[in-house]
C-alpha cells in the first residue's frame, strides 16, 4: 500500500496505473536522406519535370482508396470545409462519436474525415546558383485523411495519414479504452465514466493487463492499420525504400487512484490542490520527473491551476513534458504526459571493440522499441507525485463544517437559522454549551441561561422569555446537530461533532484571529 492510500485508509478502495492517451507516428525515413526522394522518382522513371503532376496524383489515388474504403462499409465519407480543435469548441473526435452514436456503429469504420491542414512535406524549386530543378522540404497545406475505427481490440481510435509525400502517418490510441476491452474478455466486471474506471472487481488481472500492453509488439499493429489505410505501401517496399519508422509522439501515463464515491475524493480534493499549487516547487517538479538539479539544466518549470466544469487541475511543466493532478467523478488522477523522452534515460547493451558487451544508461529516444520504458518512467513519476500529496494537510472536513455552520439549515421539515462564529452572541452560547460541568451530565436549559444571564430574573415573565429564548437556540444547535437530547431525560449533550466545531470557533476567535490581525 501506497503512503498516500495509507493516509486515507477507507477511503481509497485501489489504484491502477495505466496508459491513457497515445499517439504514435510514422516516417519513411529514405525519403528523408538526401537525394532520397530523387532515387525513388528514378525507380518510378519520374522526372522532376514531372514532378507536380506525379505527386498529385499520388494524393488522389489516396483519396479515391478513403472513398472506397467508406463506401464497401456504407459509411460516410466527409470534407470538413472549416477547421475543427478544441478551442472552435468541437473536435472531429466529437464529430466521430456522434456519427457512431447515431448510426448504432459497433465495429469496423466509423468515418472517413478530410481536411486542409499544414504538414511538412516536399516542393520543387529552381536552384538560382546552378539553375536546377531541386526538391526541397518544406511546410505547405495539403489533404489529411482521418479514418474513424471502432476496432474490437482498441476500440473507439483514429488514422491521420497525409496524402503528399512523404505520406507521414498518425495513429491514435487509448489505453482506457483497450483495458476495458479486457476486462470484457476476461470477464472481469468494472465501473467505467468516459475513459475513467472507477471500480474494478479484480485489480491484479487489471494490473497484469496494463503490465502486458506496455510490452506489446507495437510495429506489427501499426504496420497492419497503415496497410488499410495505405495502398502506395506495396510499391515503396517494392522499390527496397522500406516501411514506417515507428515512433511514440505523445504518451499519457495516468494513476487513478479510487475513491470510496465523489463525496469522499472532493472532501480531500481542496486540499491536495492547495497543496500541489502551493508547497510544491520547481525542484519538487524536477525530482517527479526523474531530473536532478544540475547547473546544465536550463529548462523552465512552470506551474498552473484551473478550475473546470468537472472539478480543479494542477498542472506542472518541465522541457515539453508535464505532470498533473486532477479529479474524475470519484477518481483522482495523477498524470505523467511524455512530449521530450530525451530528459530520460533508457538502459541499452552495448559492444566494444574487443566484443565484449556492456550496459549503459543513454537518452531516451522516441522509438516504439523503448515503449515499455514509458511506461516505467510515467509510473514512477506518478508514484513520487502520489508520495508527495500524501503530505497534504487533510483541513477540508473542517473548512466544509465550519461553512455549513455559517448557512442555514433544514432539518425534519424545521428551517434552522445559521450561526455567526464572530458574533458575541453566538461565542456565548458555545461557550456555555462547552462548559467544562456539561461535559459528563450533560445540561438542561437552566444551565445555559444561568450562563447567558448572570443576573437574576426580575419577575417571572421575564424568566419565562429566558426560558423560551433558551429552548430556540438549543433547537437550533440541535438543528444544525451540535447537540443531541438525552433520550427519556431533560438533558442535552455536546455531539462530537459539535465538540469540533464549536471548540474550532472558539479557537479561532480567540486565537488565529488576533495572530492573522496583528501580522496583517
Amino acid at each position: 500500500m501506497s503512503a498516500f492510500e495509507d493516509r486515507h485508509g477507507r477511503a481509497v478502495v485501489g489504484t491502477l496505473a495505466m496508459f491513457d492517451r497515445l499517439i504514435f507516428r510514422g516516417h519513411l525515413r529514405p525519403f528523408y536522406a538526401t537525394g532520397g526522394l530523387r532515387a525513388f522518382m528514378s525507380t518510378q522513371d519520374v522526372l522532376l519535370t514531372g514532378f507536380g503532376a506525379w505527386v498529385t496524383g499520388l494524393s488522389e489515388r489516396l483519396c479515391d482508396h478513403a472513398k472506397a474504403m467508406a463506401a464497401d462499409a456504407g459509411r460516410p465519407y466527409i470534407y470538413l470545409e472549416r477547421t475543427m480543435t478544441r478551442d472552435t469548441g468541437q473536435t472531429k473526435e466529437d464529430l466521430a462519436r456522434r456519427i457512431a452514436e447515431r448510426d448504432g456503429v459497433s465495429e469496423g469504420l466509423v468515418c472517413v474525415l478530410r481536411a486542409l491542414e499544414p504538414a511538412t512535406s516536399f516542393r520543387l524549386r529552381r536552384n538560382h546558383a546552378t539553375h536546377q530543378l531541386e526538391v526541397v522540404p518544406g511546410k505547405r497545406l495539403c489533404v489529411q485523411l482521418y479514418f474513424y475505427f471502432l476496432d474490437p481490440e482498441f476500440g473507439f481510435m483514429h488514422v491521420k495519414l497525409q496524402t503528399w509525400l512523404p505520406f507521414t502517418i498518425q495513429v491514435y490510441v487509448n489505453g482506457r479504452e483497450w483495458l476495458a476491452r479486457q476486462l470484457d474478455g476476461a470477464g472481469v466486471g468494472y465501473l467505467r465514466h468516459d475513459n475513467a474506471l472507477l471500480r474494478v472487481e479484480d485489480l491484479p488481472v487489471a494490473w497484469e493487463r496494463c503490465d502486458r500492453f506496455a510490452h506489446r509488439a507495437w510495429p506489427r499493429v501499426l504496420d497492419a492499420l497503415a496497410r488499410r489505410v495505405n495502398p502506395h505501401l506495396a510499391t515503396i517496399a517494392a522499390a527496397d525504400f522500406g516501411g514506417y519508422y515507428w515512433v511514440v509522439e505523445q504518451a499519457e501515463v495516468a494513476t487513478d487512484v479510487m475513491f470510496r464515491d465523489r463525496r469522499a475524493l472532493v472532501g480531500v480534493m481542496g486540499d491536495l490542490v492547495r497543496h500541489a499549487s502551493l508547497c510544491m516547487s520547481s525542484e519538487d517538479v524536477v525530482r517527479f520527473l526523474g531530473r536532478k538539479l544540475h547547473p546544465s539544466l536550463k529548462a523552465e518549470v512552470t506551474t498552473d491551476t484551473k478550475h473546470r466544469p468537472e472539478g480543479w487541475r494542477v498542472k506542472h511543466r518541465l522541457a515539453r513534458n508535464s505532470i498533473k493532478v486532477y479529479d474524475k467523478v470519484s477518481v483522482l488522477r495523477v498524470e505523467t504526459t511524455i512530449n521530450n523522452p530525451r530528459e530520460f534515460r533508457v538502459l541499452r547493451v552495448f559492444t566494444d571493440g574487443r566484443g565484449r558487451r556492456e550496459r549503459r544508461w543513454c537518452e531516451m529516444n522516441k522509438g516504439v522499441a523503448n515503449f515499455w520504458r514509458y511506461y516505467q518512467v510515467g509510473l514512477a513519476a506518478n508514484n513520487r507525485y502520489l508520495e508527495a500529496l500524501a503530505a497534504a494537510p487533510l483541513k477540508g472536513e473542517g473548512v466544509a463544517a465550519i461553512d455549513a455552520l455559517c448557512r442555514p439549515r433544514t432539518t425534519d421539515g424545521r428551517h434552522h437559522a445559521r450561526f455567526d462564529p464572530l458574533r458575541p452572541a453566538d461565542l456565548a452560547l458555545f461557550r456555555a454549551v462547552l462548559a467544562g460541568g456539561h461535559t459528563i451530565t450533560g445540561f438542561r436549559n437552566s444551565d445555559i441561561a444561568a450562563h447567558l444571564y448572570p443576573r437574576p430574573p426580575l419577575d417571572t415573565a421575564e424568566a419565562h422569555r429566558r426560558c423560551a429564548r433558551v429552548s430556540r437556540l438549543i433547537a437550533k444547535l440541535r438543528g444544525h446537530h451540535l447537540v443531541a437530547k438525552v433520550p427519556r431525560q431533560r438533558l442535552y449533550r455536546v455531539t462530537p461533532h459539535g465538540q469540533r466545531v464549536l471548540t474550532a470557533a472558539l479557537t479561532l476567535h480567540d486565537d488565529r484571529f488576533p495572530d492573522a490581525y496583528l501580522a496583517a
